[in-house]
């Protein structure tokens, strides 16, 4: 009988002992669900991320000498020339008549211009001479004492006088000559045998440009035809200042979407300028911003691109080969500082942690965690020190 009580209060107790269990673990709050990242040593960079565009290197703007009329261009964009190729030609435009008399009157008006100023230099040389002979004289009867001295000075005043208007009369001369050859010019260009204008290319390379397709009549200075060798690419790339004040020359660059293939089609660059001066450019969204360019050099391109292709552009202003990173979505503010919520013992606790370098999705640790620490991965704001989590 004894026996038997003795097991049905043990049975009562471990009742009470399973009742008070279970109804702890309903009470007890649940371990948060949280995604974790492991702190590791790993390679990391930072880079300047921006579009750019290649650009021909040498490029030649080709533009018309004289007025004239242009005739039909005998190449099509993308065609090879050579150094010294006919790109152009231009038949200048004939004078009418009253215009033509004018321009001879004008040369006519010119020569003899340029036969009086080099009459006044032929005169203008012999004054010389002869004051020179006489500055030589005044200076042997002064030595002797049949003269002042003042009657050297005023000699060699005389001197110094005539070799000024020399001067003079030989640059009005050289002034008529031009006028004459200018005037002899615009003759060229009268009547119908005028000589055809050829316009050659400087140098090698590809036609990039024709903005003048059909013949007609062109203003000196109008582009023809720009050519460049589009196997000396560089690329363009539009940063923003506070950017730029980061990129400096010689810095590795990584150029990606050369061709359909982003993966196949990546290379590898240098900058090579940082240009000085910024400009005020509008954002997509209306913003003001101040933008520099950056020009890279790619030397061994594997894609062949043309001129003004679209590329992407990394620019690596920071690499580090062995560095302690945490992803940077584990990072929150702690009032002015940084801190991570670090996972150990199953449970969460604050974290202060020393930041370097910002870049690729990681940062930096400098100072508060180790290799292999736990820390949890855009935690939530419900999330509080010290509260049990599981890893999801």
């Amino acid at each position: 009988m004894k026996k038997r009580s003795k097991m049905r209060r043990a049975l009562i107790a471990a009742t009470a002992v399973a009742v008070v269990a279970a109804v702890t673990g309903a009470l007890r709050p649940k371990a948060a669900e949280v995604e974790t990242a492991v702190v590791r040593r790993a390679p990391m960079r930072v880079t300047v991320d921006a579009d750019g565009r290649t650009r021909v290197r040498d490029r030649y703007v080709l533009a018309a000498p004289v007025a004239g009329r242009l005739a039909r261009l005998p190449f099509a964009e993308g065609a090879v020339v050579r150094a010294g190729d006919v790109v152009a030609r231009l038949a200048p435009v004939p004078l009418d008549e009253p215009s033509a008399r004018q321009a001879r009157s004008r040369l006519d008006a010119a020569r003899a211009a340029a036969s009086e100023a080099a009459a006044q230099v032929t005169l203008a040389e012999a004054s010389l001479e002869q004051a020179q002979r006489d500055e030589e004289r005044t200076r042997r009867l002064v030595a002797a004492g049949a003269l002042a001295p003042r009657a050297a000075e005023e000699s060699a005043l005389a001197t110094v006088t005539r070799a000024v208007a020399l001067a003079s009369a030989r640059g009005r001369a050289t002034s008529a000559r031009a006028d004459v050859a200018q005037a002899q010019a615009a003759l060229l260009y009268a009547g119908e045998g005028a000589a055809v204008v050829l316009v050659r290319a400087p140098a090698a390379g590809r036609v990039l440009r024709l903005p003048e397709r059909s013949e007609r009549v062109v203003a000196p200075g109008t582009v023809i035809a720009e050519i460049g060798d589009t196997r000396g690419l560089e690329v363009v790339v539009d940063v923003l200042s506070s950017d730029a004040a980061r990129v400096r020359p010689g810095m590795p660059v990584v150029v990606e979407r050369w061709g359909a293939d982003r993966a196949a089609s990546r290379d590898t660059g240098r900058v090579r300028l940082v240009e000085p001066a910024a400009s005020t450019k509008i954002s997509a969204l209306g913003v003001e911003e101040q933008r520099v360019n950056v020009i890279v050099d790619v030397p061994n391109a594997t894609v062949p691109l043309g001129d003004g292709f679209r590329v992407d552009v990394r620019i690596v202003v920071w690499s580090a080969s062995d560095a302690l990173t945490a992803p940077a979505g584990a990072l929150v503010r702690a009032g002015r500082a940084w801190a991570v919520y670090a996972v150990r013992g199953g449970r969460v606790r604050v974290q202060h942690v020393e930041l370097g370098e910002l870049g690729d999705g990681a940062a930096q640790i400098l100072g508060g965690l180790r290799e292999s620490d736990t820390v949890v991965v855009f935690p939530s704001d419900k999330l509080r020190p010290g509260a049990r989590v599981t890893t999801r």
